[in-house]
């Protein structure tokens, strides 16, 4: 296996490691602290392509692949994981699933303008009484009679961007007799009649990365804005999670990495009983434990990415792949993020430092796109076979 990166991932890796510490890390606080959406940020971000990474050029994205997409996760994330959460919707679940089942038509409208970065795309799955259990959703969507647009009701909560996109991707039953296979998937322009978004969510972690309930009350979406066929959408939900949770195993591995360097750093400047608390034998296991986490997470997350990157040449699934990646990066950032604060002792616990705010952002990780307990179940079903 070649471990070398391509010319072209070591530049989407080193523009957004420039642009993450030159732009993001300075401010990154006071987003925090205030929990307005870094809006200036992700414009910029959407001109040196980080927001549509791997949607071809001439769609208004980079034109890259799986692995560089993940490398500039990485870096972003580093900086501020609510940057992160904001582009890793657009590029995972908006970008990716609209390329991938998208008409012509539906690519150069939506796609462009989310990757370019001139709009913000989301994507609204859960519902108030269905995370996990996504089958089980109650909105609606009923197509008129001539066949012209389907009229959708509809109440999502937990969409990330969703008081600030423009466009977002939505399910809704046609058929609820038929269970997942009665589930349908549309594009939805927040600027029509009958959208309306409630209260932005006041959130542990990721704080300038915008929360939000959506609703949909009697919303005329156009025939030509579902996604796919009718009857897909539960099929091309799951399917853009697989990517999905590549992007938030990256997220975890950039927490990971921030709270690791940040207590390195703090081992040799910090002192104890005259010498530097690093020379400690308990601080450097402490160390060694966090490095052999993180670098694990950061190859099976890189290993997740190669396997989307083949399973796109062979039209294979990498679920497994992307759980797995998911579970153990998700889990490593917070127990790397935990350690960073013990080793800061109440330094770790002020806002003085980042090391609050990379514990707070960790635990994210460990819930949406798929919980822990998720990846375990999907984990151990394809592994054995037995559901």
């Amino acid at each position: 296996m070649n471990f070398n990166l391509t010319e072209e991932q070591q530049m989407i890796q080193a523009a957004a490691r420039n642009f993450a510490r030159e732009r993001i890390a300075p401010v990154a606080a006071d987003f925090d602290q205030s929990g307005e959406f870094p809006l200036d940020n992700i414009r910029a971000m959407g001109e040196l392509g980080l927001m549509g990474i791997e949607v071809p050029e001439e769609y208004g994205g980079a034109g890259l692949d799986t692995i560089g997409y993940v490398l500039a996760m990485i870096e972003v994330c580093a900086a501020d994981a609510a940057h992160g959460t904001i582009m890793s919707v657009n590029n995972s679940l908006f970008c990716n699933g609209i390329f991938k089942h998208g008409s012509e038509e539906q690519r150069e409208r939506f796609v462009r303008a989310v990757a370019s970065g001139a709009e913000i795309g989301a994507y609204a799955l859960t519902e108030p009484q269905s995370g996990s259990d996504a089958s089980n959703m109650k909105s609606r969507a009923i197509r008129s009679a001539d066949g012209s647009h389907y009229v959708i009701n509809a109440r999502k909560s937990w969409i990330t961007s969703g008081p600030y996109a423009r466009y977002i991707v939505v399910f809704a039953m046609t058929d609820p007799e038929a269970g997942a296979r009665g589930v349908s998937a549309f594009i939805i322009d927040t600027e029509k009649p009958g959208f309306s978004c409630g209260k932005t969510e006041p959130k542990l972690g990721i704080r300038a990365s915008a929360t939000c309930e959506i609703e949909l009350a009697d919303y005329e979406c156009p025939a030509d804005c579902l996604l796919g066929s009718e009857g897909e959408g539960f099929k091309i939900a799951m399917g853009v999670l697989d990517a999905g949770r590549i992007g938030i195993a990256a997220q975890a591995v950039g927490i990971a990495q921030a709270a690791y360097e940040a207590s390195v750093v703090w081992t040799r400047e910090r002192k104890a009983f005259g010498r530097e608390i690093g020379r400690f034998q308990m601080i450097q296991s402490k160390i060694a434990d966090m490095k052999s986490r993180l670098e694990a997470a950061r190859l099976l997350t890189l290993h997740a990415a190669w396997s989307k990157q083949q399973a796109q040449a062979s039209g294979a699934r990498f679920t497994l792949d992307g759980s797995m990646a998911k579970l153990v990066a998700s889990e490593a950032a917070m127990w790397i993020a935990h350690q960073a604060v013990q080793i800061h002792g109440g330094m770790g616990y002020s806002k003085e430092l980042p090391i609050e705010r990379y514990f707070r952002d960790a635990k994210i990780t460990e819930i949406y796109e798929g919980t822990s307990e998720i990846q375990r179940m999907v984990i151990g079903r394809l592994e054995t076979g037995l559901r």
